[in-house]
């Protein structure tokens, strides 16, 4: 039995569907989300810079909550610096939330898929490395897909600020734009590579129909974990009567805001600031 907890990374609040997925799927397991406000928003940030971030705040949760298995809960933290991550805590199983390229281009006809993501995630050469590893199987009739990336930060912030107070006529006009885009580029399925944008997956999915196809990438992430944690006879799992607390962590000095102190409440975690572990 393993108590250790099952630490989510983001800058902000965007890895929080995968958290809350996993712990509606494995309610056993204790959770750490960690926020790391400080540096928000990641998508903007260089490669070597972001590397840099992340390899510094790994070590500090490392030290401090001792997680079990990390998962970059950010598109762009992943496809910047996964393997650097690995390479540093060899000893700590990653888990990375790339976008969902794949099944969008089994299932494309017009051999054009969207990808909606940050600058980051949409300029890294891993996006365009991925598609070429899918093509093999694609749907479409030339046998490889075009892959038409939309960098959309101010969707994040959208995301990260506004949601939560935004009315439907508010998000569907916003999923809209970019739904237009994409049709009059030809595309037929679309990625969601940003996991903000996950907070609007059944706005996009709604008003995409029957024109796009929309791809999100959540029960994935949580099969993936789960298939580490019944590795070897499930040495990783936590009994299902063991007790825990599950935690969230902010990085930066100001105090928690109300959307916080909800995302506490309904993954029934503490809140706490993680300069002051």
């Amino acid at each position: 039995m393993d108590k250790r907890p099952i630490l989510f990374l983001d800058s902000g609040i965007g890895g929080i569907p995968y958290c809350r997925d996993f712990r509606r799927c494995n309610p056993a397991e204790t959770i750490c989300y960690c926020a790391d406000r400080r540096n928000f928003p990641y998508g903007s940030r260089e490669r070597t810079e972001l590397t840099v971030i992340l390899t510094t705040i790994m070590e500090k949760l490392i030290k401090t909550i001792n997680p079990k298995i990390a998962v970059l809960a950010c598109n762009t933290a992943s496809v910047s610096a996964l393997a650097e991550l690995r390479q540093c805590f060899p000893d700590l199983p990653f888990v990375g939330t790339v976008p969902a390229i794949k099944p969008a281009i089994l299932a494309s006809k017009t051999g054009i898929v969207g990808v909606l993501g940050t600058a980051r995630t949409i300029e890294d050469p891993y996006i365009r490395e991925l598609a070429a590893a899918s093509n093999a199987g694609a749907g479409c009739e030339t046998g490889a897909c075009e892959i038409i990336g939309i960098a959309a930060p101010e969707l994040v912030t959208f995301v990260e600020q506004r949601f939560f107070l935004a009315n439907e006529n508010e998000k569907n006009k916003i999923v809209n734009e970019y739904i237009d885009r994409f049709r009059a580029a030809g595309a037929d399925t679309m990625v969601l590579g940003c996991t903000h944008f996950l907070f609007l997956l059944e706005e996009f999915k709604k008003e995409a129909a029957p024109f796009l196809t929309v791809f999100g990438s959540i029960e994935g992430i949580t099969k993936r974990i789960e298939s580490l944690l019944d590795d070897n006879n499930g040495v990783l799992r936590t009994e299902n009567n063991a007790s825990h607390q599950n935690r969230l962590l902010l990085s930066g000095t100001q105090s928690p805001n109300d959307v916080w102190q909800n995302m506490a409440e309904q993954l029934d975690c503490s809140v706490s600031l993680l300069d002051e572990l």
